[in-house]
């Protein structure tokens, strides 16, 4: 996977595969790129900065831990 955030735009992009995208979904503040057998391949947070504020906040701080340590 890899990981690009753009403060300028405040837009996180995770890329899960390398391939083509074929279309993508908007739903909110994501866009999901899929690729031709319909499986997302490349994700875009948009308003990165408050969605990373809000979500920490809900999981358990046990959770925060696991996923901070392992840099995700």
């Amino acid at each position: 996977m890899k990981y690009n955030y753009d403060p300028e735009s405040n837009v996180l992009s995770i890329q899960m595969k390398d391939v083509p995208f074929e279309y993508a979904e908007e739903v909110g503040d994501f866009v999901v790129h899929f690729d031709k057998n319909q499986k997302p391949v490349y994700l875009e947070i948009l308003n990165a900065q408050e969605f990373v504020k809000t979500s920490v906040s809900l999981f358990p701080s046990l959770v925060q831990k696991i996923i901070l340590a392992n840099n995700l």
